[in-house]
């Protein structure tokens, strides 16, 4: 009887969601919230801004506080080869984006008893038993082993084969990791290939977090898609994100582009190019989801519930308060700052389990708060989460490689905070 009543209660808050999102946000709602509305159009605004200038074809926005939203609007078109207008419930990929849900997923195991933080990871990954690190152009064994807790900070050892004047960056891309044929096949690329750096010794982005969900698939007797869908995604009522978008749902799916410097604008990534959401078997922890602005809500409220949403635990709120922790001695986090912006580790940010956690928001750049703890994708998607303010915002919108980079996401910052009328509050 109280699980029938637990997906009813699921039900009815998603439903809920639906309804407010498609009818006006009251002025009364957002005052209530602590916002003025009239300051909050300063959202629509700065996106407007970037479609006019051919920056982006349109994206979605949402803001939330207090578990109430105050801000939920799609502006511009699906795309630029693509003249509907977007909607809130439009589709995006959310690449990088995943990885909190992968190391969320992870982290349901840690509780279960499945492993240790600092367990190293060839107990469970066998392959990396003879991993070597490359030192002064030699190949040695390294000192320690990679530890879980490690993958989920990024400071395994590990890269993504983004410089290619580095020869350890030079081995992945001739790995050719991403097309690997099985998650077996992906972990066997990458074994045979030597670290970057001792692990535990710097902080340096890489594909930790698919290595993660290797470890996910081979502790649960899942593969990711599946443990996604049956331990996270029903559960919280997540309908609209998958590794595969279904057929019946492709009509609401973004179009994806890059920047073309020679036309000054952006344009669609040819469909040769683009990596594949149906059809997909082998699952990236780190980049494979597509979802909505709305189901990265449901996701992004149950984390600031403390781990639950509507009746449904995923996890411990003393997990979620540890997950959203600095994990980085100053000296680990500052040997990979000086990578910036390849790093993903801002100025005034280090790394928890899964998120980058501001430290220190005057050393950021633009306006934030202390603990506020986030994640980005390649396609200049955005969310944060911000305990001070008991605040959610999500970005999404779908452009890789553009010269403005981060732009759009600090004005989404200026805009939101800007607005605030009331500062602090308690979790509710």
């Amino acid at each position: 009887m109280k699980r029938r009543l637990g997906k009813i209660s699921t039900v009815m808050c998603v439903l809920f969601l639906y309804a407010t999102a498609q009818g006006e946000i009251s002025s009364e709602t957002i005052e209530r919230a602590g916002f003025a509305p009239e300051r909050l159009q300063k959202i629509n605004a700065f996106v407007q801004r970037d479609i006019d200038a051919g920056r982006i074809s349109g994206a979605v926005t949402l803001v939330a506080r207090h578990g109430q939203l105050v801000h939920f609007s799609a502006q511009g078109n699906f795309g630029s080869d693509d003249p509907r207008p977007l909607d809130v419930d439009t589709l995006f990929r959310i690449y990088s984006m995943t990885k909190p849900i992968t190391t969320v997923a992870a982290m349901m195991l840690y509780e279960e008893g499945a492993f240790h933080l600092g367990d190293p990871i060839d107990r469970y990954l066998p392959e990396f038993e003879t991993v070597q690190l490359l030192r002064d152009g030699e190949l040695v064994a390294p000192e320690r082993s990679m530890t879980i807790g490690q993958l989920m900070t990024h400071t395994a050892g590990l890269s993504y084969g983004w410089h290619p004047d580095d020869p350890v960056d030079q081995a992945y891309e001739k790995a050719d990791l991403i097309n690997s044929n099985s998650s077996d096949d992906f972990i066997e690329r990458l074994a045979g290939l030597p670290l970057r750096f001792e692990p535990g010794s710097r902080y340096h982005y890489s594909v930790a977090t698919d290595v993660l969900g290797v470890l996910v698939e081979r502790l649960s007797g899942m593969s990711l898609e599946t443990f996604f869908q049956t331990r996270i995604f029903t559960p919280l009522g997540m309908t609209d994100t998958f590794f595969n978008v279904p057929a019946d749902k492709l009509d609401r799916f973004a179009t994806n582009h890059y920047w073309d410097a020679q036309r000054g604008t952006i344009a669609p990534i040819p469909k040769a190019m683009a990596q594949p959401f149906m059809g997909v078997t082998v699952f990236s922890g780190g980049g494979g989801l597509v979802s909505t602005a709305r189901d990265y809500w449901i996701f992004c409220e149950m984390l600031r519930r403390g781990g639950h949403f509507n009746g449904v635990r995923i996890l411990g709120p003393k997990t979620v308060q540890f997950m959203t922790t600095d994990q980085l001695t100053p000296e680990v986090r500052n040997n990979g700052a000086s990578e910036f912006p390849d790093s993903h580790l801002y100025p005034g940010q280090s790394a928890g389990l899964g998120f980058g956690v501001i430290t220190d928001p005057a050393q950021t750049g633009v306006i934030s708060s202390k603990g506020a703890y986030s994640w980005g994708g390649a396609a200049n998607t955005k969310f944060w989460i911000d305990p001070e303010e008991d605040l959610i915002v999500i970005l999404m919108t779908q452009v890789m490689g553009a010269p403005y980079g981060d732009a759009l996401r600090f004005d989404l910052k200026v805009a939101t905070y800007q607005a605030l009328t009331q500062l602090g509050g308690a979790s509710k």
